[in-house]
């Protein structure tokens, strides 16, 4: 009677415990395919829209870059006799409306219109920067909340073995087969793997709250459990080149030593003068009407403080466009050779975790409980072998989810953006 009295008391709390991990652990819908979230990102992402409207933007300013500027009107009164009124008495004396047109040097308002090309070349790199970006990152949230996934789903597998390594110790203390320590051991843990689905739940919204910023919507709407992740495929290495070809990085330094480029040729042809043209009637009462014609030029004489400056000033921004764009090609290289490492690792990992860790940690598990159910064995070699097993198939979801992560980053890096078919339908295990 006391016997029973000393271990029915931990049994309950641990099955208390145990009930509260499966409560947090319910099993619910699957999450939609990481190929709708992408699609359903992509349509909705205010930062896409604001791009697309700073492209929207600088489109509308070509045509009125290479526009003539606007003519002036002007009412201009000759009065031969002032102060007195003489128009229609003097000859000398008229009034009437003028009309002053500016016409730019040939070639100025078509460097101007290539300059302001450029520019939309530019922003709509921005836009496909934007685009895959957006895409890695929905990618890259949907395969860290898997893990969490994952890890809840082996907290739940551990249910029942650790229910049976808990009421082993509690039996076997209250027959005097064991010392009190197992059963606190036993207890403890019931209370980490608690305690870690609560982290759990906690890291998992934050995740579900940043997937849905991207998503335009409610940061508390739920996602549904990711059960796998698409397969996916990488290029043949190396990536250097592909990375080189297609970096969005690079499309946009290019892009933008082009845009340099027109903007010093508009800065030299502003060396050019301008040219002046007018035509004015002017009335002189019961007179003839007098036609006057004007042609004039506007010269660039202060040159030195002006035009030549606004020169050097554009070939600094074309020599800085350069070295940005070799910058970019460094960095391109680089992170080119940083995904190939990444990718490698995560391939060799995975195999090393699903054909030798898993079984491993699987057989020595169960080579501990057997020895501590018939008295040979350490109940905490039963607990260290238990949390190895769970680490190791932890462990496996995250080295999936980093190569998925690598896919995603080489996707931005060196392929056009696409989404992928029945993402989330294929499996992982």
């Amino acid at each position: 009677m006391i016997a029973r009295h000393r271990w029915s008391l931990p049994l309950a709390v641990g099955a208390c415990l145990i009930a509260s991990i499966a409560s947090a652990g319910e099993t619910c819908e699957p999450a939609p395919p990481v190929g709708e979230l992408v699609a359903l990102a992509l349509d909705r992402s205010p930062s896409i829209e604001a791009v697309e409207e700073r492209l929207a933007a600088s489109r509308e300013m070509v045509a009125p870059a290479g526009a003539l500027p606007d003519p002036m009107v002007e009412l201009v009164l000759q009065n031969a006799g002032f102060p007195r009124f003489t128009v229609g008495s003097m000859e000398m004396s008229m009034i009437g409306p003028q009309v002053r047109q500016s016409l730019p040097y040939p070639g100025k308002r078509e460097a101007r219109r290539q300059s302001a090309q450029a520019v939309v070349a530019v922003r709509a790199d921005e836009l496909e920067r934007v685009r895959r970006r957006l895409v890695v990152e929905v990618r890259t949230l949907y395969a860290r909340v898997f893990i969490l996934d994952r890890e809840r789903a082996e907290l739940d597998s551990a249910r029942e073995l650790l229910d049976l390594l808990a009421e082993t110790a509690v039996i076997r203390y209250g027959v005097g087969g064991t010392e009190q320590e197992a059963v606190v051991k036993a207890m403890l843990e019931v209370s980490r793997l608690a305690e870690r689905a609560d982290d759990l739940t906690a890291e998992r919204a934050l995740l579900v709250a940043g997937l849905n910023r991207l998503l335009d919507r409610p940061g508390r709407q739920p996602l549904g459990e990711v059960r796998a992740l698409p397969p996916v495929e990488a290029p043949p290495l190396p990536w250097e080149q592909a990375a080189l070809a297609a970096s969005t990085e690079i499309t946009i330094a290019r892009s933008a030593v082009a845009a340099a480029e027109k903007r010093l040729d508009v800065a030299r042809l502003d060396l050019k003068p301008d040219f002046l043209t007018g035509a004015g009637l002017g009335l002189r009462g019961g007179l003839e009407p007098v036609l006057t014609l004007s042609f004039g030029l506007e010269w660039p004489l202060w040159r030195r403080t002006k035009q030549e400056p606004m020169i050097r000033a554009a070939e600094h921004e074309l020599k800085l466009a350069r070295a940005e764009l070799r910058e970019a090609e460094a960095v391109a290289r680089s992170e080119a050779a940083r995904l190939e490492a990444d990718w490698q690792r995560a391939e060799l990992q995975i195999v090393r975790y699903r054909e030798a860790i898993v079984p491993q940690t699987s057989a020595a598990v169960d080579a501990a409980r057997s020895s501590y159910l018939t008295g040979r064995g350490d109940f905490s070699t039963v607990i260290e072998d238990f949390e190895l097993w769970i680490e190791a198939r932890v462990e496996l979801a995250r080295r999936q989810a980093d190569r998925y992560t690598v896919w995603a980053e080489l996707q931005a890096l060196a392929v056009e953006t696409e989404t992928e078919s029945g993402a989330g339908s294929g499996s992982e295990e």
